[in-house]
């Protein structure tokens, strides 16, 4: 991240600083709830793909830092959302927001971010932006009720995993990106290849959160380790391992998922069938050879310092630990 924060440091910390002014209402719960999990410490990935996209087009005017904000209240609406969807109680190794203030405040206060954000894309005056930011928010909810239907799965395929992970993850890096090249008005190709560069980069991101599950403590992680099976979600590594594994061990894999509480026990049986049969390492040469598609997607930009940043940052997707 670092080659991005030389380039973009001071704009980022303007979208900082826009937050709290977008975040301001009558009502004193959302402006808590909002400001505690948007001052968590995230990374700001998404903000920061948006202030480069930007930049590598040669956009040099005042709207990237406003819907740089836009974009991360998208985001943190959606992980209101999910941590009541999934039960969660920790996010970026914090009490999660529906823990402290109850599901109702958790999905209420998404409401208003999701409904603010809307407002926000109206002032920017893009209806060409305005566009690819809603078409995004639909898909997103769409990928959330894919993921519903997909809990418990055992058959999934690796395709409509995908399929699943591009909804509900890379779609909003896929629209920051092309929202920062809309903002340099470049040619529809290379307004493609960034919205592409984009979705690559949020399927690796997606692949990596998918192996952290099972590898990262929780204290790396941010989140509870395991949270993901035992909500009997069936990510990349788990569904490379029943592919693999043998019948007797795909039925102790269903046993785990089939119950509502998992034990440490258990998680660690099934996590040890997943490094035995590869699930771990198959997902990161998946991630990989997304991270690769994101550098042949830039190669119809010049080479420069803001170019390498953002190939930096995939670089970073599938290095991180947390």
């Amino acid at each position: 991240m670092q080659a991005a924060l030389n380039i973009i440091g001071d704009e980022l910390k303007s979208v900082e600083q826009q937050f709290v002014k977008d975040l301001e209402s009558d009502v004193p719960l959302i402006r808590k709830v909002g400001e505690y999990v948007l001052s968590s410490g995230g990374k700001r990935v998404r903000p920061a793909l948006l202030l480069l996209a930007a930049r590598l087009c040669g956009y040099t005017g005042d709207k990237a830092v406003p819907l740089a904000s836009v974009i991360e209240f998208i985001h943190t609406a959606t992980l209101l959302h999910d941590d009541v969807v999934d039960s969660a109680t920790l996010r970026r190794g914090l009490a999660s927001a529906n823990t402290l203030w109850g599901n109702e405040a958790s999905v209420l206060v998404g409401d208003f971010l999701f409904s603010k954000s809307f407002s926000l894309m109206v002032a920017v005056g893009s209806l060409d932006i305005l566009r690819v930011l809603s078409a995004a928010t639909t898909i997103i909810a769409e990928g959330e009720v894919m993921q519903l239907l997909c809990t418990g799965e055992l058959d999934l395929t690796e395709e409509q995993y995908i399929n699943v992970v591009r909804a509900k993850t890379a779609i909003l890096m896929s629209a920051a990106c092309e929202a920062g090249a809309i903002l340099g008005e470049v040619t529809p190709e290379r307004r493609r290849a960034l919205a592409d560069f984009g979705m690559d980069l949020g399927i690796a991101f997606q692949l990596m959160d998918d192996t952290l599950d099972y590898t990262a403590t929780e204290e790396e992680f941010g989140k509870s380790i395991g949270h993901d099976l035992e909500e009997g979600k069936i990510t990349l590594p788990l569904i490379h391992t029943l592919r693999q594994c043998k019948s007797d061990e795909r039925d102790t894999i269903a046993a785990v998922i089939e119950k509502d509480e998992m034990s440490l026990e258990e998680f660690r049986e099934v996590s040890a069938l997943v490094k035995q049969y590869g699930g771990i390492d198959y997902a990161v040469a998946s991630a990989q050879c997304y991270i690769k598609r994101c550098s042949d997607h830039l190669e119809l930009f010049a080479p420069g310092v803001v170019k390498d940043a953002l190939l930096e940052l995939a670089e970073y997707v599938v290095t991180r630990s947390k």
